[in-house]
């Protein structure tokens, strides 16, 4: 009953007694009670949910104080020395490879930013796995890199705990985490009955319990401590596991986890009887009786298949074979189920059954930093390996689970201290070759390669889950980090059961994924297992023997290699024997995987380089040599097969696996070994047998015969060529390659980049990413002696990134020197490393390119022949496949059938030919080598030796033939009965010469394997039916004859340099002599045979002397007697090809010539008033009309009101104005906290509030003829300059609309392309027909007055706006309208008070207008300094738009009581009465806007306006604007500079030409503007501050001008645009007046010589000062409301900065690391995708469903706001800029780029990013230009999702 009194009272009392009680020394009383209150407290048998019991907890751990204040005390006796730091996927960490000692070590933020790197090698990284911060741990990095907080060594300085500060967490936690697992064991059903949901729900409820965990690991080492004593106490484990006698639901519970535990073994307790039964611990040796059992059916009852663990069945083959591994391994604990001794190791096995939930796996990682605890977990994790991979196997959330294994896993075994401790003590290493052995055993299937009836192989199911998903991708992982330990890799270098294991694991890989050539139909289904294929190869099988290799560097390690090598060849031995291999493979079937194979050749290869073995001590006899090298001859076949299309009926995949095999990651682990061990057989075995087995495997032996028609039973012509270039190639790269034969690390880096380079320019992370890396995980240096980076700068030049106007953003990339191009440019090395042939082709061009560039060589060169580095002594024998008869016939016949023409030879065959040769002239034979000749039936007729050199000039007579009938070189005469003969292959024909490859081949097989002739005679080839349809009509009989040759090798080749040469005797008698060597190098194929006869004359005079007398008497080529059909067929087929290829030639050069011509009118209609402007200087009238070309219909005339023409043009909505400030500097992006942007400084928002302000006090109409909108959500309008019909057009759209072509615009929104220069578009403006340029413009200036042309001017505004008579033009020029007020948001349109009044039309209007000529201004650099046309004024449609507007505004004509002008021009009667009307009152005219009023007056009046018209309302207006100035400079003084200006300015008034004073004005207007005393009184404070300076006249002068030019600028422009004027240029001092003389407001002759006076532009209709007192009046007049605003209202500030993009940091990370963690301002969370507007500094969730609004997204919303639906937005976790535009959207590309000049999308590589100027001016520049649309040409729709 105690337990419940005590759950009554107050916790933290109770919890205080109980620890006071516990703290005696008696304290049994304590003990019991605190054991009772827990019992009912911490009762499993309540829902986990239920809090109390952890709130029960915390406060009796804390022991009565607050849980808060115990976490502190406990944390300040921390002692930890390593951060520990645990992170789940996706979390962004750092590796630095500087720092690191093992590959896997990884930094938190912190730790990284607190350490030193600076120049370290080092990448930022999203984690993928999860994992742990090494900061701290000496065992993983260096210590110098440790950060400041863990580079102290904490532990000595803290004081040590003070015992009962944790006595209460010692009593309490075992008792909770019992709690936690009975809850763990209560929740669990076996996976067949639940639902994985089941799982998870359970895991959800016991979420705050496990958190709690969590939190005390966090409380530091002190804690750490006290968990780990409880974890891994085996008598605590014991007392409570099975709970109390009496309790039934411990017992209950128990039993569950009892029967949880049964099948945690690799074999379960059924199958356990079994294997007994079969009796199989007979104490073999290990490995041997695992192999006898991979061959065989496992032993056990038919039922086998039926229990769980079989669940899936035999595929394929009856049953599954499992493997019975029981008896081999040492340690019987794998195999048995686990039995659990400590609280830690049923916590794991409960993780694991719960499939790695990821908070139990971040409280087993916290733990990791006490030693204690790392050890025991270790071990745990080690005992419950096979039970994890059971589980993952079943899982089916494999790829988590994965992820959550090598969480765990890596960071256990990156430590080599303890992975060597539990390789001792747990047999790590056994464990894991078992478990996974284990696994590959659920999904073996019969080998069907060579004998598929009878083969015992089994091979790996490449289609099964388990390799389709990677599944064992974890422990294989595990495996490769445990090897790279020297010493454990050495323990299992030692272990020869272990290896033998290993080998039968490996040869579970050899040959899977057998492909088989479709010889009828096209293949039905297209397998794409070879992915898995070859992931499996490279990571089960090469990986770790990259990482055992590490390891035998050294000639210590000689015996390991031995061992390896050993058993490497047993187990191959075992695979021939078990697939029932004898000497022939089967034909159309190939494998691209034999681990076996290159595990031998790359062991064989480190011996020999590194730990000088003899080769032919680890080297089998010749038969199994011969065995060897068939398969990956096989493969090299094939892939020439592949090539020429023979596999065509297999699909692409086909191609994928040849690509794959010879890729950059793949090739040194596959291609390379393949090629070396070829050469290592090549080297030991006969060379004639070889080069005739290379000759067979491609299939081109029929082809080899002097014959000029042969049949080939097994290829049809047309790929004959590509398989004989394919076999030749191949030679030449088999005798010239050294990567594996003598060449050093470095030189070896050297080629790959060469060739790498030579292919392509290379970015620097593609090139890092192309060069094979010697598989360690990458690193900076390349293994070898030289670093990648010194490697690079000796072989290669930077070019830094180039930024194309067109906008493609390219990226710095590497290009080869130029000696490298002359002196290492290796096209053997380009062809080994190509994955797509026309890489090859890339190659060759750019050295054609260079040659040319460089002068060396102008034609088509050749593939240069580069000479070799020397072979490593082992590998002599290589040279003997260059200096063996059969190759020299094969050269002799190839040269003779290239030089009389026979079909299906090639350039490259001839050139393929000669590199042969070469090389044979450059590798000797050492003559003592020699052995004395065999007695050879077959050829020494043809050859004496079987040296090149001596060979060359051996002429050759007679060479008897079999031919079909029908050839030619059939001699009409009865043949002689010949039978006998052709039947013998051997006998000696007394003149000519028989040629046979397979019989020679044949025969010297037999030499060596002593069979019975029988086996031997085989067939070697399947009968010609069987391999391709024979047309009725069997194939002619063939017939032997004899051909008269009377060549030599040298003869032959002299003339092939005839005939290339096309000169009859190309070469003198005497040309030896006088030959230059030097030129040899590069050149085409003439050079190549000269320099190979240079060379046979240098080394033998024999062959000088023939040299020299062929030379002397050579005669052209006599080709055979009879011309056959077939013949002439090719003959005619090529001339055929001559002429059409001339055809195309003519064609495209008149299709070249029209286009130019048509580009050169195109652009003449660039501008329609660029011919008026010509004309400017005479003042003839132009009277011709314009005429417009259309670029769809191509006629050309005038637009007219019936038909009329438009220019293409681009709406756009556009705030680029609003987003313009004060200062010319940009905003800075805010990268911490204190940082803001402030957005009421820029022009839109103070727009906005003015109008606002107006608003308030003044009468609606007016309001909105004072000011202009368009700042914000403007409509700009601009034009690609090209011109249609309308009606044109309209079919055009039509057209569009039908076309089902995705296109990246959408026809609905009326956008298009423009049919001529595909710029984008989606409007037509209409051109007005009639004059170029108004005719009453070019009236001859009246020297009319000023007052009479204001009157008139008056007189044309009262003339009511004549409705335009209906036709196409006005309907059109209404469309267009509506086109306008469709491209911006109505929130831009309606700013009046009452919507769709025709006043807001009115502004809507005119405000396009000013939008667009201010964007031009902008354009053109803010000032009209550089004068003439400029980029912007060609996009420029100003002129039409013009027309367009006027004529919409015509239809609103003013009032004339509120017609501005009057009140502008004239003094009027005040009218005092009104002023207290209910009606506000109107804006005065102080306030308005002057830009404004001047295109509100030139468009409402009629058109064409007269320019002296145009100059009088722009000298009114001035007027205005001037006096504005005055008044805001007033408002600047202090009061005091008020005084004394306006008096001394009084003084001048009556002076002559005070109304052109400055003075005398400002005077005038102070003393107005004072009558009201709270215009200058509202602000004194502020006012005061500002003028710190004092005026003087000059700055006086300056601020007025300054004032004036925004509006000159504008009317010079509009002036430009409607009459044409010029533009003159001039410096920015001599602006004002420059301008000022263009718009007549003073004489060019008047224009003084001092500087100019800005109020001498002034000309008044009426007395000055009467005018500006009136206009003060309405000032002063206004109400005491009003008035205390006139202030804000009268200061204005027309001049802005150009707009700019915010100034971002130099350095990528202070954005990544300050934004990418930053939550969001909406939504409150840390967005996923987080993205910054670059206009405005907002930060938005990109795509993120949070902050949807109607269904948008945050960052199409913002670019609605910000932008008017222009967006252009950097993603923080990609580094890239997208630009929204509308509907559509496009990535623009990063401008941040690394030390390389390369971008980082998605910040893969985590390289460090610099701020790259040109490009961020470049998006700047397309941003105000608005020319993302032109520029970009990727653009996709968003749907809103953004």
């Amino acid at each position: 009953m105690m337990a419940a009194s005590l759950l009554r009272r107050d916790k933290r009392a109770i919890a205080a007694r109980l620890k006071a009680d516990l703290n005696r020394t008696d304290n049994s009383a304590g003990v019991r009670q605190l054991r009772e209150l827990l019992d009912s407290v911490l009762n499993p048998e309540k829902p986990a949910a239920d809090t109390e019991a952890l709130d029960w907890c915390k406060c009796l751990i804390a022991g009565g104080d607050g849980f808060e204040e115990f976490c502190r005390t406990v944390r300040s006796y921390d002692n930890a020395t390593l951060c520990g730091l645990v992170w789940t996927a996706n979390f962004v960490a750092y590796r630095c490879r500087t720092c690191g000692i093992s590959p896997c070590m990884s930094l938190c933020a912190e730790c990284f930013n607190n350490g030193d790197h600076t120049g370290h090698d080092f990448n930022m990284f999203r984690s993928q796995a999860g994992g742990a911060c090494d900061c701290g741990d000496s065992n993983v990095m260096r210590e110098s890199g440790f950060c400041r907080r863990h580079r102290l060594r904490t532990g000595e300085n803290v004081p040590s705990v003070p015992r009962d500060l944790l006595l209460m967490s010692e009593m309490v936690l075992p008792r909770f985490i019992i709690c936690i697992i009975q809850y763990l064991r209560d929740g669990y059903t076996e996976p067949d009955t639940s639902s994985e949901r089941d799982l998870q729900k359970v895991l959800q409820q016991l979420d705050p319990q496990i958190s709690f965990l969590e939190e005390l690991t966090k409380m530091g080492g002190a804690m750490r401590t006290v968990l780990t004593k409880i974890l891994t106490n085996q008598q605590t484990f014991k007392d409570l596991s099975m709970g109390q006698e009496e309790n039934m639901y411990a017992k209950k519970n128990y039993e569950k986890y009892l029967s949880a535990l049964k099948n945690s073994g690799l074999v379960s307790v059924e199958e356990k009887a079994q294997a007994g039964a079969a009796d199989l611990t007979a104490g073999a040796e290990g490995g041997a009786v695992a192999l006898g059992l991979l061959g065989g059916i496992s032993p056990g009852s038919p039922d086998d298949s039926s229990k769980e663990e079989d669940q899936d069945g035999g595929q394929s083959v009856g049953q599954r074979k499992r493997v019975k591994l029981s008896s081999t391994t040492k340690d019987p604990s794998i195999m048995d189920s686990l039995k659990h001794k400590c609280f830690l190791e049923e916590l794991l096995f409960w993780t694991i059954k719960y499939e790695f939930p990821q908070k139990m796996v971040t409280f087993l990682l916290n733990m990791l930093p006490d030693q204690d605890y790392k050890i025991t977990f270790t071990k745990t994790f080690v005992q419950h390996y096979a039970f994890i991979m059971k589980t993952l196997m079943k899982s089916h959330e494999s790829d988590t689970m994965s992820n959550r294994i090598v969480h765990i896993s890596v960071q256990l075994f990156s430590n080599e201290e303890l992975a060597r401790h539990v390789t001792e003590e747990c047999q790590l290493l056994d464990i894991m070759v078992t478990v996974l052995l284990y696994m590959m055993e659920s999904c073996l299937i019969k080998s069907e390669l060579q004998d598929e009836e009878n083969s015992r192989h089994v091979v790996v199911n490449c289609g099964e889950a388990l390799l389709k998903n990677n599944t064992y991708w974890p422990l294989v992982s595990d495996f490769i980090n445990i090897l790279s330990h020297q010493s454990v890799a050495k323990k299992f270098l030692e272990d020869h059961s272990l290896l033998m294991l290993w080998m039968s694991f490996v040869s579970f890989f050899q040959g899977m994924n057998l492909n088989k050539r479709e010889l009828n139909e096209h293949v039905e289904f297209e397998s794409q297992t070879y992915y898995a294929a070859f992931a499996a190869e490279l990571e089960a099988c090469a990986q770790p023997m990259w990482g055992l290799l590490t390891h035998c560097k050294v000639k210590e390690t000689q015996e390991y290699t031995k061992t390896v090598v050993r058993y490497c060849l047993e187990t191959m031995q075992i695979w021939f024997d078990a697939i029932g291999f004898i000497d022939e493979p089967t034909p159309n079937q190939v494998t691209f995987h034999l681990p076996l194979h290159r595990y031998y050749a790359m062991f064989l290869s480190k011996a020999v380089k590194c730990q000088g073995l003899d080769l032919d001590s680890l080297l089998p006899d010749q038969e199994m040599l011969m065995k060897i090298m068939v398969h990956p001859l096989q493969i090299q076949a094939s892939l020439s097969e592949i090539h020429s299309n023979m596999w065509v009926r297999n699909g692409l995949q086909i191609k994928g696996q040849a690509m794959t095999y010879v890729q950059s990651h793949f090739c040194n682990s596959m291609i390379d070994p393949d090629i070396y061990l070829l050469q290592v057989c090549a080297s030991r075995l006969d060379p004639d047998y070889f080069i005739s087995s290379v000759f067979e495997r491609f299939k081109v032996v029929d082809l080899l015969t002097m014959a000029s028609q042969h049949q080939n039973a097994v290829l049809d012509s047309e790929q004959e060529r590509p398989m004989l270039e394919g076999a030749l190639t191949f030679l030449v790269i088999l005798t010239s390659l050294r990567i594996h034969l003598g060449m050093a690390d470095d030189e070896i880096l050297r080629a790959e980049m060469v060739s790498q380079l030579c292919m392509n320019d290379r970015t620097h992370s593609s090139l890092l990413d192309l060069i094979p890396e010697n598989p360690n995980p990458k690193s900076g240096i390349v293994p070898g002696s030289c670093s990648f980076e010194e490697m690079l700068s000796a072989v290669a030049d930077f070019k830094a990134p180039v930024f194309e106007p067109g906008g493609s953003m390219q990226q710095g990339m590497y290009t080869p020197k130029a000696e490298v191009w002359e002196k290492e440019f290796d096209p053997i090395m380009v062809v080994l490393r190509t994955v797509y042939r026309r890489d090859v082709q890339s190659a060759m061009d750019r050295y054609a390119a260079f040659l040319k560039q460089s002068g060396i060589h102008t034609g088509n060169p050749w593939p240069p022949y580069k000479e070799r580095t020397p072979l490593h002594p082992c590998y002599k024998g290589l040279v003997r496949l260059l200096h063996c008869k059969t190759l020299h016939i094969v050269i002799f016949t190839l040269l003779y059938k290239i030089w009389m023409d026979h079909q299906n030879m090639s350039e490259h065959v001839l050139c393929m030919v000669l590199y042969l040769i070469e090389l044979g002239l450059d590798n000797q034979v050492q003559e003592e080598d020699e052995e004395p000749c065999i007695e050879e039936h077959c050829h020494d007729s043809w050859f004496p030796g079987t040296n090149l050199l001596s060979n060359l000039h051996h002429v050759i007579n007679f060479v008897r033939v079999r031919v079909p009938e029908t050839a030619p070189e059939v001699k009409r005469d009865p043949p002689p009965s010949t039978s006998s003969e052709t039947s013998s292959f051997g006998q000696n024909l007394r003149e000519a010469q028989v040629f046979s490859l397979v019989a020679e081949r044949r025969r010297k097989f037999q030499e060596i394997i002593n069979r019975s002739n029988t086996e031997a005679t085989q067939v070697v080839r399947p009968k010609s039916s069987s391999t391709r349809w024979v047309p009725p009509g069997t194939p002619p009989q063939l017939v032997t004859e004899i051909l008269e040759i009377r060549e030599s090798m040298l003869s032959l080749l002299i003339k092939l340099h005839q005939k290339l040469s096309a000169k009859q005797n190309s070469l003198s008698a005497t040309w030896l002599e006088d030959m230059d060597t030097s030129r040899h190098t590069h050149g085409d194929g003439i050079t190549a045979i000269e320099r190979i006869l240079t060379k046979a004359a240098t080394r033998s005079r024999q062959s000088k002397r023939s040299i020299q007398e062929i030379c002397g008497k050579v005669c052209p080529p006599v080709p055979p007697k009879k011309n056959s059909p077939t013949d002439k067929k090719t003959m005619d087929k090529e001339e055929r090809r001559q002429r059409a290829r001339e055809r195309q030639q003519k064609l495209l050069a008149e299709f070249a010539s029209r286009q130019k011509s048509f580009m050169e009118t195109a652009m003449d209609v660039e501008s329609p008033d660029a011919e008026a402007a010509m004309d400017l200087g005479s003042s003839e009238v132009m009277e011709s009309e314009v005429l417009y070309d259309c670029v769809i219909c191509g006629q050309s005339g005038p637009s007219t009101e019936d038909r009329p023409t438009g220019l293409v043009v681009l709406l756009q909505a556009s705030s680029v104005l609003g987003h313009r400030c004060k200062s010319e500097e940009a905003k800075k992006l805010p990268t911490s906290d204190e940082e803001h942007i402030y957005p009421a400084d820029t022009c839109g928002a103070a727009h906005d509030v003015r109008l606002t302000l107006m608003q308030r006090f003044f009468k609606d109409s007016s309001c909105l003829q004072s000011v202009s909108i368009g700042w914000d959500g403007g409509v700009y309008v601009q034009t690609c300059g090209h011109t249609l019909h309308i009606d044109c057009h309209k079919s055009y759209m039509e057209s569009l609309r039908n076309d089902q072509v995705l296109q990246g615009f959408s026809v609905d929104k009326g956008e298009f392309t423009c049919p001529l220069c595909r710029q984008f578009a989606n409007s037509v403006l209409p051109c007005r027909p009639g004059q170029g340029m108004e005719a009453g413009a070019w009236h001859p200036s009246t020297n009319k007055k000023i007052c009479q042309l204001v009157n008139e001017v008056e007189d044309l505004q009262e003339q009511l706006g004549l409705f335009p008579t209906e036709s196409n033009l006005s309907k059109e020029m209404e469309l267009v309208i509506k086109d306008i007020k469709n491209t911006t948001q109505k929130k831009y349109m309606d700013y009046g008070k009452n919507p769709g009044s025709p006043d807001n039309d009115f502004l809507f209007m005119y405000s396009v207008a000013r939008t667009n000529l201010e964007l031009e201004l902008v354009h053109r650099g803010g000032n009209l300094c550089s004068g003439g046309a400029s980029a912007a004024a060609k996009r420029s449609c100003l002129n039409q738009l013009f027309h367009v507007l006027a004529m919409h505004m015509r239809l609103y004509s003013i009032d004339s009581a509120y017609n501005p002008w009057s009140r502008l021009t004239r003094v009027t009667q005040s009218r005092e009465a009104d002023g207290f009307d209910e009606e506000r009152p109107e804006v005065p005219m102080l306030f308005r806007d002057v830009p404004s009023l001047l295109i509100i007056f030139v468009l409402t009046m009629p058109q064409p306006l007269r320019k002296d018209h145009f100059t009088c309302v722009v000298k009114m207006l001035y007027n205005l604007q001037y006096t504005q100035a005055l008044a805001t400079l007033s408002a600047k003084f202090s009061p005091e500079e008020r005084q004394a200006w306006s008096i001394s300015g009084a003084l001048k008034k009556n002076a002559a030409n005070a109304e052109k004073s400055f003075e005398a004005l400002l005077s005038h207007v102070v003393s107005e503007l004072s009558k009201d005393k709270s215009v200058y009184t509202a602000k004194t404070e502020e006012t005061t501050m500002l003028s710190s300076s004092v005026w003087s006249p000059q700055s006086i002068e300056f601020s007025l001008q300054q004032f004036c030019l925004p509006f000159l600028r504008l009317s010079c422009l509009l002036q430009h645009h409607l009459y044409g004027d010029n533009l003159a240029g001039c410096l920015e001092e001599e602006e004002f007046s420059t301008l000022a003389v263009c718009l007549g407001l003073i004489t060019p002759a008047s224009q003084p010589s001092n500087p100019m006076h800005s109020a001498s532009c002034l000309e008044w209709a009426v007395n000055a000062f009467d005018l500006v007192s009136q206009w003060c009046a309405e000032v002063t007049g206004l109400s005491e409301t009003q008035a205390e605003q006139s202030l804000t209202l009268l200061v204005q500030d027309p001049v802005w900065a150009a707009p700019r993009l915010l100034q971002l940091p130099d350095s990528y990370n202070i954005i990544f690391q300050y934004y990418h963690r930053k939550a969001c301002t909406a939504c409150r969370k840390v967005p996923k995708d987080p993205a910054l507007c670059l206009v405005c500094g907002a930060f938005v969730c990109l795509k993120g469903l949070c902050c949807k609004q109607h269904g948008i997204c945050e960052c199409v919303l913002h670019s609605q706001h910000c932008g008017a639906a222009t967006g252009i937005f950097l993603l923080i976790n990609a580094s890239v800029i997208i630009i929204i535009r509308g509907h559509r959207f496009c990535l623009w590309g990063s401008v941040y780029l690394d030390a390389h000049g390369e971008e980082d999308r998605d910040l893969r590589r985590g390289k460090p990013l610099f701020l790259c100027e040109e490009r961020y001016r470049v998006l700047e520049q397309q941003w105000v230009s608005h020319t993302f649309d032109h520029i970009n040409k990727r653009w996709g729709p968003h749907y809103n999702g953004l």
